[in-house]
């Protein structure tokens, strides 16, 4: 989709089908390092077709196949790859300069750059310290075998270094400082190296992973709970729906399974069913008024977004790693739902909604900020309004490239 601005509306306002759902970024992404590292003994089923894991899959294929003296790897707003790929190309032999979008430069990686280097990694900022693009020097020599960083920075800084651990000679000790934010993130990537047969020890804050070989495993992606989060958010502004996401499974890996806790307090029922998850519209949504993201903060712009159009006033907090994301998602949060008289207000690290100037406008745009996450979140008004324009759609390709087509074949008209 190339257009600068659609129109969505849906007349009907009512939800009613079955949606199959891309395979986890979260968990694409996990996957093709471990497929990597272990040298072809490791096959994976499902993978996401996110621009995020495409791009990340094209860029594992170039370092593996360099033959040149430099080769510049360019993952444009990947940000994912970026750590990942930080971590890993230290392992491999070759001489890398690892970039992205003007955003992506933008986005502080100092703290894993400065984790890596305690270990041997050789790595140099080509422009400004703390930030990409990086030099890597591969082939690194493991000075030492501990690591000790913050625990309420980015899950993805520590990933990228679990993810490495067993291949590093030494293997590795990761002692978090402080507070595990995002602890999902962690749990998951460890979950998944187990599953290909690399064991650790967590034990308290430290988390150790001796030097091992992967075993031969096939690694099956589940759905993305991330994108089932915007189908709970259509149910939830629809009159009546009812929507089937075939696939998802009640003991999943993604953190972000926490919508079905979340979006039962907003007027949604969640079923297990053969099938798969049963979505339904209810009629008695909970009088929660305070949300904790700390373990979830993807869900974060979706929950803001459904609680002021419904006009609810909640409290959040966990919303610490959202100013740092593709865009600053607080403030995009703030000046896209004013539009329609909801505010944001920040109050140390909670944040309020306000919703009792909401009105229906009659013409309203709303900006998408580089953000796949902020097209998403606000497509669903278009069940509350009688119509909404979103800029800069194709977004969504990061990580959902097949949304806009979903919701056309549910009633959405897209213009």
């Amino acid at each position: 989709m190339s257009q600068q601005v659609i129109t969505l509306t849906h007349p009907s306002k009512s939800i009613n089908g079955t949606v199959q759902l891309t395979g986890s970024k979260s968990e694409s992404n996990r996957a093709l390092i471990i497929q990597a590292l272990g040298k072809e003994k490791v096959q994976i089923e499902n993978l996401s077709q996110a621009f995020d894991t495409v791009t990340l899959k094209k860029a594992l294929l170039l370092a593996a196949n360099t033959q040149s003296e430099l080769t510049k790897i360019d993952i444009g707003p990947a940000g994912t790859a970026m750590r990942f790929l930080t971590a890993y190309l230290n392992l491999i032999k070759g001489n890398f300069i690892l970039t992205g979008s003007e955003r992506m430069q933008q986005r502080p990686i100092g703290i894993l750059v400065d984790a890596l280097k305690t270990i041997g990694a050789d790595i140099h900022y080509e422009a400004k310290s703390g930030f990409p693009p990086l030099h890597i020097e591969g082939g690194m020599i493991q000075s030492k075998d501990k690591i000790s960083i913050k625990g309420n920075i980015s899950s993805q800084y520590i990933s990228a270094l679990l993810l490495i651990a067993a291949s590093l000679k030494k293997g590795l000790t990761l002692e978090i400082e402080g507070e595990l934010t995002s602890r999902p993130y962690v749990t998951m990537t460890l979950n998944m190296l187990k599953e290909v047969g690399i064991q650790y020890e967590w034990l308290h804050n430290t988390i150790h992973i001796p030097n091992q070989e992967t075993k031969e495993a096939t690694i099956y992606v589940e759905p993305d709970w991330s994108a089932a989060s915007y189908w709970y958010a259509i149910v939830a502004l629809s009159n009546s729906g009812s929507i089937i996401l075939p696939g998802l499974k009640k003991s999943s890996l993604q953190g972000d399974i926490a919508i079905v806790e979340i979006m039962s307090h907003f007027g949604v029922a969640s079923a297990f069913e053969q099938d798969g998850l049963h979505l339904t519209k209810i009629s008695d949504p909970s009088g929660k008024t305070f949300f904790d993201m700390k373990e979830c903060p993807d869900l974060a712009q979706t929950v803001v977004v459904i609680a002021a159009a419904l006009r609810r006033d909640i409290s959040l907090t966990g919303l610490e790693t959202l100013k740092i994301k593709e865009t600053d998602r607080i403030l995009a949060l703030k000046t896209e739902i004013a539009k329609f008289g909801a505010k944001l207000i920040e109050d140390g690290t909670t944040y309020h909604i306000k919703t009792d100037e909401v009105f229906e406008p009659t013409a309203v745009s709303f900006a998408t900020y580089e953000d796949h996450r902020m097209a998403m979140a606000f497509a669903p008004l278009a069940l509350i309004f009688k119509s909404i324009n979103i800029e800069e759609p194709q977004v969504v390709e990061k990580s959902y490239p097949d949304f806009w087509k979903h919701l056309a074949e549910h009633k959405f008209i897209i213009t």
